[in-house]
């Protein structure tokens, strides 16, 4: 384990793996670096590429300055980024997506984006996440009901039936998922706006302009499938990949010969006729909306 201090003090833990081109992997809700999908993931990667899996601020090693602040997180990137040589790839899954996105925008040394299912609500395919729930969990972290805090979160934003959730308490993963309980408001305030149901604000991204890879499982739920389209409907210069028989829970042999295409590829996608997509690119696909080997 290594570290490194953030804008505002934070000490920031940190693995690093392989050698070569920087990437920087960034998780999502209540995972950090001993619970997660991107240890595998990095294991792969390292085959190539120089990789950093972190623990973002309040999980694992990590420090946890208040008050939180989405900014914040995006400085932790930032030193991440400087740690890494002063620019990176950057794969973001779930909540880490959108963290990564923001960070995009924000202007960061980010050499090209990797996207993994970011829990955009966009249509009514789904139910949206409720109009107070960043104030529930906040209620329910103030009381010191960290279990309920997961349960609400699996329940209203995951979606996940009542009766699984129920469940979930006698799973030996419970403990740690209510360890990092309190992280959830931050992922809260990362995907703030965008879970209400109704298309992503116009222009939120408008400055990322980087080589963008969006991409989605397919077997994931509908709501989460177009919302990724729409993700990659709103980006100038993005690959809309399709992986064939993944869920949320990509499996990391699935998903790491695609990033390596992406990240060793050279070029920018637009600029390639009416997809902006290069004829041939990634593995598996073609077009700008791939799917398992196909275009759709």
């Amino acid at each position: 384990m290594s570290t490194v201090v953030s804008k505002d003090g934070t000490t920031l833990a940190f693995d690093r793996i392989g050698e070569g081109p920087a990437v920087i992997l960034v998780d999502g809700a209540l995972c950090h670096r001993s619970s997660g999908p991107n240890g595998p993931l990095a294991a792969l990667l390292a085959e190539r590429f120089t990789v950093y899996t972190y623990d973002r601020r309040g999980r694992g090693d990590s420090g946890d300055t208040a008050p939180y602040a989405v900014e914040r997180e995006i400085e932790d990137l930032e030193a991440l980024i400087a740690e890494a040589g002063g620019s990176a790839f950057v794969y973001g899954i779930s909540s880490g997506a959108a963290l990564a996105l923001e960070a995009a925008e924000r202007g960061l040394a980010i050499s090209k984006l990797a996207l993994y299912e970011a829990p955009f609500i966009v249509d009514d395919s789904r139910p949206p996440v409720p109009r107070d729930y960043r104030a529930q969990i906040a209620d329910l972290l103030a009381a010191g009901r960290r279990g309920d805090t997961v349960k609400y979160f699996m329940r209203r934003a995951v979606g996940l039936p009542a009766v699984v959730v129920a469940m979930m308490r006698f799973m030996p993963a419970w403990s740690g998922l209510t360890a990092v309980a309190h992280t959830l408001a931050y992922d809260a305030a990362v995907v703030a706006g965008t879970q209400s149901g109704e298309p992503l604000p116009a222009g939120r991204w408008a400055s990322v302009t980087l080589p963008t890879l969006v991409a989605v499982g397919g077997k994931s739920p509908a709501w989460m499938r177009t919302a990724m389209a729409a993700v990659a409907d709103a980006l100038p210069d993005t690959r809309h990949h399709t992986l064939k028989g993944q869920t949320h829970i990509v499996k990391a042999q699935a998903l790491a010969p695609v990033l390596i295409d992406f990240f060793a590829g050279s070029g920018r996608f637009s600029g390639q006729g009416p997809d902006r997509i290069p004829a041939a690119g990634l593995a598996g696909g073609s077009g700008r909306h791939a799917s398992g080997g196909q275009s759709r």
